[in-house]
C-alpha cells in the first residue's frame, strides 16, 4: 500500500506574485475504525479482546480526566496530547467578563519519534480525484456575490463555500481577501462570522445597506 496524495495549488494572497506554486496533500486511503484497532492490538498481545476494549475505554476517560485538569499527556511511543484554548468573541483589555468568553478549542497531538519511526520508509502515489475547489476568478465570485445579495441580506461562510463549490480553506481565503478589500463585512462573530456586503459592492447602496 501507499499514501495517497492530489496536488492542490498553494492560496497566495492578493499582493504576492502571480506565479502558481502547488503543493501535496493526502486523500486518505480509508479509514481504521476502534473496533479493527482492538482486533489488532488483540492479535499482538496476551489481552482478550474484552480486556482490551477495557484498557482502551480506561484510557480514554483517565486522558479526558488529565486534559481537562490542564495537563499535557505523553503516552510513550505515541506522542503528546495537550488541550488549546480560544476566545467566543474578540478580546479587549476593557472587554467585561473576559474570563467567561474562553473555552476549549481542541485538543492537539505531537507524535513522538518512536510512533514516526514505527511508520518508516513510506510508498507514496499520486491520485486524482474531484474533490478540488472550482477555478473561480476574482471577476466571477463577485459576478455570483452580485447575484447572491439581490436575494438575501447575509452571507455565511458555508453559504458562500456551497455557491461558488469551494473547499472550507480556499473560501476562508476568499473571504479574508474580500474583506481587506472592503468589499463585505463580518457583522457575526469571529469564530461565528456573518458577512455582508459594504456599500457600492454587490448592488447595496448606502441607504440599504446594513449598519452594523
Amino acid at each position: 500500500m501507499a499514501i495517497h496524495f492530489e496536488w492542490y495549488e498553494t492560496p497566495v494572497a492578493p499582493h504576492q506574485p502571480e506565479e502558481k506554486t502547488l503543493h501535496a496533500r493526502i486523500s486518505f486511503n480509508g479509514k481504521t475504525d476502534t473496533a479493527q484497532l482492538r482486533k489488532k492490538i488483540q492479535e499482538r498481545c496476551t489481552l482478550s479482546e474484552t480486556d482490551v476494549v477495557a484498557v482502551l475505554d480506561a484510557l480514554s476517560r483517565v486522558m479526558g480526566e488529565e486534559l481537562a485538569d490542564g495537563r499535557q499527556v505523553h503516552l510513550d511511543g505515541i506522542g503528546y496530547f495537550h488541550p488549546t484554548l480560544t476566545c467566543t468573541e474578540i478580546i479587549k483589555e476593557d472587554t467585561k467578563q473576559k474570563n467567561a468568553k474562553v473555552r476549549l478549542k481542541s485538543i492537539k497531538f505531537r507524535a513522538d519519534k518512536k510512533l514516526n519511526s514505527s511508520v518508516g520508509e513510506v510508498k507514496v502515489q499520486h491520485v486524482k480525484h474531484n474533490e478540488h475547489s472550482s477555478r473561480l476568478s476574482p471577476e466571477e465570485i463577485d459576478r455570483y456575490l452580485t447575484e447572491y445579495f439581490s436575494t438575501h441580506r447575509f452571507m455565511t461562510r458555508a453559504d458562500f463555500q456551497k455557491g461558488c463549490g469551494l473547499l472550507r480553506n480556499t473560501a476562508m481565503n476568499h473571504l479574508r481577501r474580500l474583506v481587506a478589500e472592503g468589499k463585505i463585512k463580518n457583522i457575526g462573530l469571529r469564530m461565528q462570522p456573518i458577512y455582508v456586503p459594504l456599500p457600492g459592492y454587490y448592488g447595496v447602496d448606502a441607504e440599504n445597506a446594513i449598519d452594523q
